[in-house]
């Protein structure tokens, strides 16, 4: 029936993992899973807490000295769990595979984790290997086509998808096919949706209300998602109108179902060039498993098209030492502002090395003495903050902020004409007064924005996302005042 065999599912961390956590009343407490149910409403109480009386493991020792040193809790291991065994099950026995990692689930979702050491080699080493018969993809020009073919012939969710506009509609479309997928008896995607984020978990400013929108204190963002919003519950009453066919009508009986598909799709499709056969296409891909890989600006790992067996690669970069317990990243995009990232994927960072300030003041500073200063080599494209040369102060100071700002600020470069360090200090200080003007120009405070963060626990996802924007944005403009005052210290006399 399957296209190999059923394989033992990979060892889950022994329980006793976390019984050195303490407990208030003096007892050891550590993890017992329970019995497997892959509904969505269960995951969360899968697990129970079972205490041991701590005289009945251990005789007590007489005396201080003698006691075993108790190790740290770490603060990895209070906040994830291990994944359910059904969602590795449900892959294994499809053909997936996965290689020394292993995924966690935490108060912020999924993440894949480094369960050994990996040392470094001269060639990318494949950590996870995700068949075609498990994805969801379609063609991004005409004729549509869909590896693999689920939609039977004369279905009328074909018409619907033949109705998008190629050049933008790539999200739609595959919206629509994996509404559709979930309907189909026995596919994957019916056990893999119970390990989709919920609407109430997702962070996507799609299923942001109007009030949340305007926690992001940026109109431009805010007017862009109220646009894609209306884009997509129009799509929905144009094709889930009163007559539509009642096999199209369960797929999504509401609008705020399809606008949970479409924030699903945006957030985890990726788009690449595939060979199946002698065929090559561009496509819009939902691929399982890898989709739970999280995005950072300095990944480890990337994706790979292994086109002799139709299968998608996760792998390491050469040369990447990982030690155990480590998250395994790719970059989602490259060159974006943060804007860019929360319109599609709900995130923003802090440390984004692509963001930009607008300055208003004709004051700039002398490039290549900022980039001594941090000791920021390579091309504007690919500037990266060279560790070796610096000290420890400045490896734990500089980071992508740091690195944006290098691109960003006003700068001039005359060849060998040296700067004028007395001119250098007052252009400084212009940019960095424009600084504190955009910070003002914010109706709330950085202190502020901790503040409602701290005292608003229950917030929806979407909310807090859009004071994070907001606030990483200040953080951001922070430090550049922060860089700009170093190299005020620094710069050469």
């Amino acid at each position: 029936m399957f296209s190999s065999p059923i394989l033992p599912l990979p060892p889950l961390p022994s329980p006793s993992f976390l019984s050195h956590r303490t407990l208030k009343n003096g007892d050891n407490a550590f993890f017992v899973p329970l019995g497997n149910n892959s509904s969505t409403s269960s995951r969360k109480g899968r697990r129970r807490v079972v205490t041991v009386s701590r005289a009945s493991t251990a005789p007590v020792l007489p005396f201080k000295f003698f006691e075993p040193p108790k190790a740290e809790e770490s603060s990895l291991l209070s906040e994830l769990e291990p994944a359910d065994p059904d969602f590795y099950k449900i892959g294994y026995v499809r053909s997936m595979r996965a290689y020394g990692v292993e995924f966690m689930e935490g108060p912020n979702g999924f993440g894949v984790y480094a369960s050994k050491d990996v040392e470094p080699l001269r060639r990318a080493r494949v950590i996870m290997e995700i068949p075609l018969e498990l994805m969801l993809t379609i063609s991004q020009k005409l004729p549509w086509m869909f590896f693999p073919d689920i939609i039977p012939v004369g279905h009328p969710i074909f018409d619907i998808i033949n109705s998008t506009k190629p050049e933008t509609d790539w999200d739609l479309r595959l919206a629509c096919l994996l509404l559709y997928s979930f309907d189909v008896e026995g596919n994957f995607w019916q056990l893999y949706g119970d390990f989709l984020p919920s609407p109430e978990e997702c962070t996507s400013l799609l299923l942001a209300h109007k009030d949340d929108l305007l926690e992001l204190q940026d109109t431009d963002l805010a007017s862009k998602m109220e646009e894609q919003q209306k884009r997509a519950i129009e799509f929905w009453e144009k094709h889930w109108h009163s007559a539509a066919p009642l096999k199209i009508k369960r797929l999504a009986c509401d609008a705020e179902r399809f606008l949970w598909a479409l924030s699903i799709v945006q957030s985890r499709a990726v788009n690449m060039q595939i060979r199946v056969g002698a065929l090559v296409q561009d496509a819009n891909m939902l691929v399982p498993y890898a989709d739970m890989l999280n995005h950072s600006f300095q990944p480890n790992c990337f994706l790979h098209w292994r086109f002799k067996d139709r299968m998608l690669e996760v792998m390491i970069n050469a040369g990447q030492r990982i030690k155990k317990g480590e998250e395994m990243t790719i970059n989602y995009m490259s060159g974006q502002k943060n804007n860019i990232y929360m319109e599609r994927y709900g995130f923003s960072s802090p440390t984004n090395p692509w963001d930009v300030i607008n300055f208003s003041s004709n004051a700039k500073i002398h490039l290549d003495s900022y980039l001594s200063v941090f000791n920021i080599s390579g091309l504007p494209e690919e500037f990266y903050h060279n560790s070796l040369l610096s000290s420890e102060e400045d490896n734990k100071f500089v980071d992508g902020a740091v690195i944006a700002a290098a691109r960003t600020l006003p700068t001039w470069s005359d060849g060998d004409v040296p700067p004028v360090p007395s001119t250098e200090r007052r252009s400084a200080r212009e940019l960095q007064e424009d600084c504190y003007r955009l910070l003002l120009e914010f109706p709330t405070t950085l202190e502020q924005d901790w503040q409602i963060l701290d005292s608003n626990p229950d917030a929806s996802r979407t909310c807090e996302a859009a004071i994070k924007y907001r606030l990483h944005r200040k953080l951001f403009l922070k430090k550049v005042i922060q860089a700009l005052e170093l190299y005020q210290e620094r710069i050469l006399f």
